[in-house]
């Protein structure tokens, strides 16, 4: 399964205070906090997290079918970090979700998945190919094979990113 969350920063700057008072600790556990506060940039730091929040729980969304408004149920932990990727992974309920994040410039891309191995077969698609099942959520079908594929959409400000896990791994 998969989910993705996109943030453009612009976007982000004129929507949300995050420093107002309890922001933080009403969204990020203490150790969330701590990487927030010893952070490089401590505003990029809060949007990576809360991008790999919401990927992740779009997929424990997809997997329980249970909506419900729990941030601080979703622990994330940052595994590697480059200049402008991470790999990190996200806990909720005992579940553990993969997640890998783009930084731009302009947005941070987040995409999660279920299984670890599906990372590394990631493509991004049009939304114009999706539709939507009974409880909203989108899916790409395939009439010839009588099946249905799993896809994520999200849009923020400027952006907007589709993906779905590919049949064949691509290079990342």
């Amino acid at each position: 399964m998969i989910g993705n969350d996109v943030i453009d920063i612009l976007q982000s700057r004129k929507e949300s205070n995050w420093r107002r008072k309890g922001f933080i600790e009403k969204i990020y556990t203490p150790d969330e906090q701590l990487l927030i506060s010893n952070a490089a940039d401590p505003e990029i730091m809060v949007w990576i997290l809360w991008s790999m929040k919401e990927a992740a729980y779009k997929v424990y969304n997809r997997q329980t079918e249970i909506r419900e408004y729990i941030p601080l149920k979703l622990v994330c932990s940052l595994l590697s970090k480059n200049h402008n990727s991470i790999k990190g992974s996200v806990i909720c309920s005992g579940k553990t979700f993969h997640t890998s994040t783009i930084l731009s410039q302009d947005y941070i891309h987040t995409i999660a998945v279920s299984n670890f191995e599906d990372l590394n077969k990631i493509i991004e698609i049009e939304k114009e190919v999706t539709s939507k099942d009974k409880n909203g959520l989108p899916y790409l079908s395939n009439p010839f094979q009588n099946s249905i594929q799993y896809a994520s959409v999200s849009n923020h400000g400027r952006f907007q990113k589709v993906v779905t896990i590919s049949s064949s791994p691509t290079c990342n």
